[in-house]
């Protein structure tokens, strides 16, 4: 019965201690790393390039004009990147859009070669939608390569130049003063990101015009023209932060969570090496070297020989003369019914474990002084109600009864009058149907004989 009560009181702990140690270690700040990011989501945008009347939808011989000629043109643009994939901005553009060779004058001829316009564009401003093909790489945070395709509506204002350098009349044709006309850009392109904060920026951009005489050319159909540009974009924000439109959260919760994994899989190796440590100490604390029934931790005697009878504290009990056994009537008062009582009144344990709770101890400590000082045997029968499994409850209630029995011994009671028992939920006192019933079914009995 001895050895029954030093494994018990040892597994307790054990378990008692790796719980608190695991929490211990958890790291206090990791969900930190899950909070909001700071991204830039505004920029602005410098860009030049080459202005043409070609287009895919007006080639030489559908447009006004059958040659286009190239001109340097320059714009830029500020932008609010809303989502990942979606921006909006504002762009501008000035410059000049050139062709020769008017196609409604015969050709060949010297006329038609000696025709030509020239539209300037004063100022320019649209806005447009941004699409972006988002970054979705799942190892890299930062995108390199970022195409994207964009539409809107602006307004514009151009003025256009028509000539003939041979005095040939110009059919439909003129040159105009300044006029403003709506307009549709659309356009598509790729950024390439060569830091945080700056984007290289490749596009193409066509222009479809809301008049059919921004090349001073009045045919039925409206003109059109092009820009292909290259620029830099710039973010604007906290220096150091990424950009939306180039940021990866996959890639990010994936950092995350592996640093997270890291940090834990260290937390279970701290705790595995605490508790081998600590399962040592206390094997050599709760085990009975002398097998005297009285654990190493409350010995004060230690290394009895063999079959000593010893006292709750491991000591040889001294006796003076040999004393014939004499049975008696043992008597159980009131008073001695009522140290009992308050202590079965005040026992508590953990929830769900057999842990006694410090505000038990006294009354406790007052049945063991009863104990020592009557000589009295005790019988202690856990019970449980019936939730959760019957092996459990069996196991818990015993674990309980086998726990007041060491603490009782601690204290100078004798072991060999001392019986634990554990009957699970098998010997209810209430209805386990209500909350109340099940409270008054989870106890422990204490029986002075």
């Amino acid at each position: 019965m001895s050895s029954k009560i030093t494994k018990s009181a040892m597994l307790l702990s054990l378990v008692g201690l790796s719980t608190s140690l695991f929490a211990q270690t958890m790291p206090s700040d990791s969900t930190k790393r899950f909070e909001k990011k700071d991204l830039r989501t505004w920029s602005i945008g410098l860009n030049g390039g080459m202005l043409t009347s070609f287009t895919p939808f007006n080639n030489r011989t559908n447009g006004d004009f059958k040659t286009p000629q190239e001109s340097w043109g320059y714009g830029g643009y500020v932008k609010k990147q809303i989502l990942p994939g979606f921006g909006i901005q504002a762009d501008f553009l000035a410059g000049k859009v050139k062709g020769l060779r008017d196609n409604d004058l015969p050709s060949p001829s010297a006329a038609q070669d000696g025709s030509g316009f020239e539209s300037k564009i004063d100022w320019s401003a649209a806005v447009s939608a941004n699409f972006t093909v988002a970054n979705l790489s799942i190892n890299q945070k930062r995108n390199f390569l970022s195409p994207y395709v964009t539409a809107g509506a602006g307004y514009m204002s151009s003025s256009a130049n028509v000539y003939s350098n041979t005095g040939a009349v110009v059919p439909n044709a003129g040159s105009t003063g300044y006029g403003e006309h709506w307009f549709v850009p659309v356009g598509a392109g790729f950024k390439l990101g060569v830091s945080k904060g700056v984007n290289i920026d490749l596009g193409y951009t066509i222009y479809f015009m809301k008049t059919n005489n921004f090349d001073g050319a009045a045919t039925q159909n409206n003109d059109k023209f092009s820009y292909a540009h290259a620029g830099v974009e710039i973010a604007l924000g906290k220096r150091g932060t990424s950009q939306l439109q180039n940021y990866s959260p996959v890639a990010a919760i994936r950092e995350e969570s592996k640093a997270e994994s890291a940090e834990l899989r260290a937390a279970l190796s701290t705790s595995e090496q605490n508790r081998m440590r600590d399962q040592e100490q206390y094997a050599k604390d709760m085990g009975d070297d002398d097998m005297d029934g009285v654990a190493n931790k409350f010995d004060k005697c230690a290394g009895t020989p063999a079959n000593t009878v010893v006292d709750g504290s491991g000591c040889p009990l001294v006796v003076t003369a040999p004393v014939t056994k004499v049975t008696e009537k043992i008597y159980v008062t009131a008073e001695d019914k009522r140290v009992v009582a308050d202590a079965i009144r005040d026992l508590e344990f953990d929830l769900g474990k057999s842990t006694i709770r410090d505000h038990s101890f006294p009354t406790l400590n007052k049945v063991a002084a009863l104990l020592v000082a009557k000589n009295f045997s005790l019988k202690l029968a856990g019970h449980t109600d019936n939730t959760g499994s019957m092996a459990l409850n069996l196991s818990l209630s015993k674990d309980r009864a086998e726990a007041i029995k060491a603490y009782l011994v601690s204290q100078g009671a004798n072991a060999s009058r001392i019986e634990a028992t554990g009957y699970g939920p098998n010997q209810p006192i209430a209805t386990n149907k209500t909350a109340a019933g099940r409270q008054k079914n989870r106890r422990v009995e204490f029986t002075l004989y």
